[in-house]
């Protein structure tokens, strides 16, 4: 059993929870998350990776009902309910949350760390369970792979992050090291690369876990409307304010806030952020009081802020102030190794909450899965996946035939070493031929988008065009 679990206390706070708040922390090593009310744990089960969760019924918390809908959502979390003695809801909580266990009040606390546990033992056998009859069961169906198989990289995750790729598992780990810190994070990548998954498992792995994340757009809001929701605003600071506004800044106070689109911020603002970076002071709209505020900061853009510096549409020194740690997320095409890892976790994910039982995903549709650029990247694959567990019937591998369109449309990735692609007997030949080749597999692959395949292979429209014509290519000559 891992002492690396993460145990999510969501009870009442009296003394018995502080001591088994303090055993499974110091004691036993666990990691451990608190919330205070169903919903705040619900929000830290969407964000964060939880192994156990074991919540309070009653006066405030719902357990009962909140582990009900656990049980289709995230089915692999052990679900542990605390009830009031006097409780007649043991049977519900069997039947409607299939609880591992129950407890009773008064806590105690000794029983209560046994049954934690116990409970996450049972979990890890399940795991292994699953995952050899997995093997067992396709052991004399060599074209199909099973969900969890390992014919690829073994998967690993840093919190909602799954990846198998050395790139993802280099910057998790600097990302780890950077969550111990207090410094400002970049997070810099395309649209759909998991910037936000990434900002959410630093949150969780850091000294503020147990404070709250808050999360804000920052494009398409003008200046009045986004000063007001960072730094809050007085009652009749502007038309429509009706009543006082807190703001995120001092409502994450001792938490984390996260900036998406932080390229899209105005260059006033940018001035009203650089001043609260430098010295955590803000000063809500329509107020003389200057207040402080300790939040982490991290922020993301999907355009490299490097370069709107060079133009002049960001600030030189709010980039080198957001950038205490960079961290630049690989798009999906630049990571393939991470793509097995992910559709299979987004396949068992979503045949879960769709109460389907999917076998796997065949070879044939991995591979062109494999072949598809996806500009959306990973969030466009989970959306794939989602559309395919639903066109499967119970009892079936995802196959070619579940596939949209345009991935059926692409050509396979060359599959032949390169050294063997590079025929010829002399350095020149064998060059040119590698150069042909890779220019063609290059084009076949992006459907004869040249803008993209230039792009691809460092050339420019022109060069790209020349090399075609010198080496005779067209669209059928592969």
């Amino acid at each position: 059993m891992d002492r690396n679990s993460t145990l999510l206390v969501a009870i009442r706070n009296d003394e018995a929870r502080n001591a088994l708040i303090e055993m499974l922390a110091d004691r036993q090593g666990y990691k451990v998350l608190v919330a205070r009310t169903a919903a705040e744990a619900r929000s830290i089960v969407a964000d964060a990776h939880v192994d156990l969760l074991i919540i309070d019924d009653g006066h405030g918390f719902e357990g009962c009902e909140l582990l009900g809908l656990l049980r289709v959502s995230n089915p692999d979390i052990v679900r542990v309910l605390v009830l009031p003695e006097s409780s007649e809801r043991a049977l519900e909580a069997s039947s409607k949350a299939s609880v591992y266990q129950f407890l009773r009040r008064p806590l105690d606390v000794e029983q209560a760390s046994l049954v934690i546990t116990r409970g996450l033992e049972a979990r890890e056998l399940a795991r292994r369970h699953r995952l050899l009859s997995r093997e067992f069961k396709i052991s004399d169906q060599s074209s199909l792979r099973a969900l969890g198989q390992t014919h690829h990289l073994e998967s690993q995750r840093f919190e909602k992050l799954v990846y198998a790729s050395d790139k993802m598992s280099e910057l998790c780990e600097q990302a780890k090291i950077a969550a111990k810190t207090e410094l400002p994070i970049l997070i810099q990548g395309e649209t759909g690369t998991g910037k936000e998954l990434l900002a959410r498992a630093v949150h969780y792995s850091s000294t503020r876990h147990a404070s709250p994340l808050l999360v804000q757009n920052c494009g398409g809001l003008p200046d009045e409307l986004f000063q007001s929701e960072l730094f809050g605003h007085k009652r009749g600071a502007f038309t429509g304010a009706i009543s006082d506004r807190l703001g995120l800044f001092r409502a994450g106070d001792g938490g984390t806030v996260f900036l998406d689109e932080i390229s899209e911020v105005s260059r006033s603002f940018q001035v009203s952020l650089l001043r609260f970076l430098q010295d955590g002071e803000l000063k809500p709209l329509g107020s003389d009081r200057t207040i402080t505020a300790n939040v982490r900061i991290i922020a993301a853009s999907n355009r490299p802020l490097k370069a709107l510096v060079a133009s002049g549409e960001f600030r030189r020194d709010l980039y080198y102030r957001l950038k205490g740690f960079e961290f630049e997320v690989p798009p999906l095409r630049a990571r393939p190794q991470d793509l097995p890892a992910l559709a299979e976790f987004f396949a068992a994910k979503h045949s879960e909450a769709m109460g389907r039982k999917i076998l796997g995903i065949s070879a044939g549709a991995l591979e062109k899965l494999m072949a598809f650029d996806f500009p959306g990247n990973v969030r466009e694959l989970e959306n794939e996946i989602r559309r395919m567990v639903a066109l499967t019937n119970d009892g079936e591998y995802i196959t070619s035939r579940h596939l949209s369109q345009a991935i059926l449309d692409v050509a396979p990735r060359l599959s032949v070493p390169l050294e063997n692609l590079a025929g010829g007997k002399t350095l020149k030949d064998r060059v040119e031929n590698l150069e042909k080749n890779m220019v063609a597999e290059a084009l076949a692959r992006l459907r004869w988008n040249q803008s993209k395949a230039a792009e691809e292979l460092g050339l420019s429209r022109v060069g790209l065009a020349n090399k075609i014509k010198r080496y005779g290519l067209d669209r059928v000559s592969r």
